[in-house]
C-alpha cells in the first residue's frame, strides 16, 4: 500500500467513527478496510462509505452541544448545565464550541467516492447498476455542496475545499472565497447532483416510495436546500452590506458583497416556489388533523406533526436523531420517572405568542393579574390568565405554570399539571440544577406517551426542512421581490391557518414583512437553528423584538407555594448575556484552522 492510500485510510477510519450509541444509514462504520481500492470493488463496503458520508448531517434535536443555536438567541437557555462562550462574550477562535474539521474530513471523503465509485463492478452487475451508481454519485456531490454550505451559515465566507482527494504535499493554503463566490460553487454543485438523483425516492425500478431510502437525498431535498441559500443570499447580512466592508482577504478582496442586488429576492422566491411544486406534485402537503373542534384540530395538526406528520410535510428527514434525549432533557418533572426539565424558553419568546384571535397580547383578553377558574385540555383551574385564550401553537411549544402535564404523569393529584413555582413538582426547591431559570420549559415535540422511567420513546425520523418552511421562505422572498402578489397572503396564510390563526385579508409590504418574521418565530421555533440564523440575515440583533444579548426575563422562581401565587407570576430577569457585538454575525474560524492555513484571514472582532 502506497503512503496515499495509507494516509487516506487513516482519515476514513477517523472519519467515519460513529459519534452516538444508536446505528443506523446515519452512523454507520465501514468494517474490513484494507485498501481504498479494496473498498470499492465491493458493494456492501461502497454503501457503508456512501452511507458514513452521511453521518455529520447535523441532528435538529441533538441536546449536547446541539441546542447551541437555540440557547445563544432569544429562544432559549440551558445554562445550569451548559453556556456557550458567546453568551459570556467570551467567544473567541480558541474558545468555539463548533469545528470544521468534521465537515472537511467528510467532504474530502466524498472526493473519494466520487473519484472510485465507477470502478465497482459488483454494483454495475446488477439491474439498473448504471442508474444506482449515477444516484449514489448524485447524494455524494451534494453532500459534499452541503457540508460547505453548513460551514457558511456558520462562519460566512469560507474556504472552498479541493475537488479532488489529494496527498498530504498538497499544497492546502487556501483564502477564503467571497460570499458571492462560495453561493455559485455550491448551487452549480448541487444543480448537477440534482441531474444525478429522482425526484423522490423510489424503489428502483418503480414509481413506488421505497421506505428504507427514508432521509436520502433526492431532487426535492436538493431543491429544497438551494431555496434555502438563496434566501440568504438575497438577504441583508450577504445582499449590499456595507457594515462588513472591512471584512477582506490579505489581498484586500471584499469577502461580503457591497452593492445590493434586488434581483436576488425574485431568484429565491422562484427557486422556492420550484421546491413546493416539485414537492408537492410528490405528495407533499401541510400535516393537518381534522377536529370537530377547529382549535383543537390546529392544536392536534401543529402538535402531531412531529410524529404522525413527517410523511406528510417532512422534506429531509434523518431517521437516527437525537429526540429522545431532547425530549427528557426538556420534559418537565411532573412526568414519570422525572425527567431533566431544563430547556427553559424565555419570556420574550413566550410573550410573541397571539391571543386564539390573532392579536398581540396585551388586549382587553389578555391579564397577567387573575387566574382563571376553569379547566381545558390545555391548563387547569387556577393558571394564571396570561396563559389562558392563547394561540394553538402556544399550547404545543410551551410548557407553563398550570399546563396539563405533556407526557405521563407521575402519580398523584398535583402531577397531572406543571408547577413552576418555587416549591411546586418542578419548580427550583431542592434541586440543584434541573429546573428552567425562566419559568417555562420547551414544550414542542415531546410524545403525550412518553415516560423516563421506565422509558417509553417513539421513535421517529426528524424533519431537517419541512414544507412550512418553504412556503415561508416563498412568502418573505416574494413579499420582497413582488410586493402585492397574491401567493405572499396564499402561502403565508396557509401556515397560519394551519396553526390556527384567522388568515391576513391584506397589508403594505412592511406590514407583511412584519408579519412573515412574526411567523417563522412561532412556527419554526426550536428547529434547526432558525431563528439564530434568522436575526443575522435579516440584520436586526439590536431591533425591538430582536435584540441579542443582555438580559432576558422570566416568571419569578424564587417565589410561590400555590399555583396561583402571585408573588411567582412576576416579571423579572432571568440571566443576562454579553450585549450584542458585530462580530457575533459569524463563529471565529477555529485557532487550530487558522494555525494550519496561513491564507484565512479571522472575521473582524476575533
Amino acid at each position: 500500500m502506497n503512503l496515499n492510500k495509507l494516509f487516506f485510510l487513516a482519515l476514513v477510519i477517523v472519519a467515519l467513527l460513529p459519534t452516538g450509541c444508536k446505528k443506523g444509514f446515519f452512523e454507520t462504520v465501514p468494517d474490513n478496510l484494507i485498501t481504498v481500492d479494496g473498498v470499492f470493488t465491493n458493494r456492501g463496503q461502497t454503501e457503508r462509505w456512501l452511507a458514513g458520508l452521511y453521518s455529520s448531517v447535523q441532528d435538529p434535536w441533538l441536546t449536547s452541544g446541539g441546542l447551541q443555536f437555540h440557547i445563544t438567541t432569544d429562544e432559549a437557555d440551558i445554562s445550569n448545565w451548559e453556556n456557550p462562550a458567546m453568551n459570556s462574550g467570551a467567544l473567541a477562535a480558541t474558545s468555539i464550541n463548533i469545528t470544521t474539521g468534521g465537515y472537511y474530513e467528510k467532504i474530502r471523503l466524498a472526493n473519494i467516492f466520487l473519484e472510485n465509485i465507477d470502478k465497482n463492478q459488483e454494483i454495475l452487475a446488477l439491474n439498473n447498476g448504471e442508474e444506482i451508481i449515477k444516484r449514489y454519485k448524485g447524494e455524494a456531490q451534494f453532500l459534499r455542496a452541503y457540508y460547505h454550505w453548513v460551514l457558511m451559515k456558520q462562519f460566512g465566507p469560507i474556504e472552498i475545499a479541493p475537488l479532488k482527494s489529494g496527498s498530504p504535499n498538497d499544497d492546502y493554503q487556501i483564502p477564503r472565497s467571497s460570499w458571492d463566490e462560495c453561493v455559485a460553487f455550491v448551487m452549480k454543485e448541487m444543480e448537477e447532483a440534482k441531474q444525478n438523483l429522482p425526484a423522490n425516492n423510489f424503489t428502483v425500478g418503480t414509481s413506488d416510495v421505497d421506505p428504507a431510502r427514508t432521509g436520502r437525498i433526492n431532487q426535492i431535498v436538493v431543491s429544497a436546500v438551494q431555496a434555502q441559500i438563496l434566501l440568504f443570499h438575497a438577504s441583508p447580512l450577504y445582499n449590499g452590506n456595507v457594515e462588513l466592508g472591512d471584512f477582506k482577504n490579505m489581498d484586500g478582496k471584499q469577502l461580503i458583497n457591497q452593492t445590493y442586488d434586488a434581483g436576488r429576492w425574485a431568484k429565491a422566491a422562484a427557486a422556492a416556489k420550484a421546491a413546493i411544486d416539485l414537492a408537492e406534485a410528490n405528495g407533499k402537503k401541510l400535516f393537518r388533523v381534522n377536529d370537530a373542534d377547529p382549535f383543537r384540530a390546529a392544536f392536534l395538526s401543529c402538535r402531531n406533526l412531529y410524529w404522525d406528520g413527517w410523511k406528510d410535510e417532512g422534506i429531509w428527514l434523518r431517521v437516527t436523531n437525537s429526540s429522545g434525549p431532547y425530549e427528557y432533557s426538556a420534559a418537565p418533572r411532573s412526568i414519570q420517572g422525572t425527567p431533566w426539565n431544563g430547556i427553559a424558553l424565555v419570556q420574550e419568546l413566550v410573550d410573541d405568542f397571539r391571543m386564539k384571535d390573532g392579536s398581540e397580547i396585551g388586549g382587553s383578553g389578555y391579564n397577567e393579574n387573575t387566574y382563571t377558574n376553569t379547566a381545558n385540555p390545555y391548563y387547569v383551574s387556577g393558571t394564571n390568565t396570561m396563559y389562558t385564550n392563547r394561540e394553538p401553537r402556544f399550547y404545543v411549544d410551551v410548557t407553563f405554570n398550570g399546563s396539563v402535564t405533556p407526557a405521563v404523569a407521575k402519580a398523584g393529584a398535583n402531577n397531572a399539571r406543571v408547577e413552576f413555582f418555587l416549591t411546586g413538582n418542578s419548580g427550583k426547591a431542592g434541586e440543584t440544577r434541573n429546573w428552567p431559570k425562566t419559568g417555562y420549559t420547551s414544550r414542542k415535540n415531546i410524545h403525550p406517551t412518553f415516560s423516563f422511567s421506565p422509558y417509553v420513546y417513539l421513535a421517529r425520523p426528524a424533519m431537517l426542512i419541512r414544507l412550512a418552511e418553504l412556503y415561508l421562505i416563498y412568502a418573505e422572498a416574494l413579499n420582497e421581490s413582488d410586493p402585492g402578489n397574491p401567493d405572499v397572503l396564499k402561502y403565508l396564510n396557509a401556515v397560519r391557518t394551519r396553526g390556527g390563526i384567522p388568515a391576513l385579508t391584506g397589508g403594505t409590504q412592511v406590514q407583511l414583512r412584519t408579519q412573515i418574521r412574526r411567523e417563522r418565530r412561532i412556527e419554526l421555533c426550536m428547529e434547526n437553528g432558525a431563528r439564530y440564523f434568522d436575526v443575522r440575515r435579516w440584520k436586526v440583533p439590536q431591533e425591538e423584538g430582536f435584540v441579542q444579548g443582555g438580559s432576558y426575563t422570566g416568571m419569578n422562581i424564587e417565589a410561590g407555594s400555590i399555583l396561583s401565587d402571585p408573588a411567582f407570576h412576576q416579571r423579572k430577569i432571568a440571566f443576562s448575556r454579553a450585549v450584542w457585538q458585530r462580530k457575533y454575525y459569524f463563529y471565529p474560524y477555529p485557532q487550530e484552522e487558522m494555525d494550519r492555513n496561513k491564507q484565512l484571514v479571522q472575521f473582524p472582532g476575533y
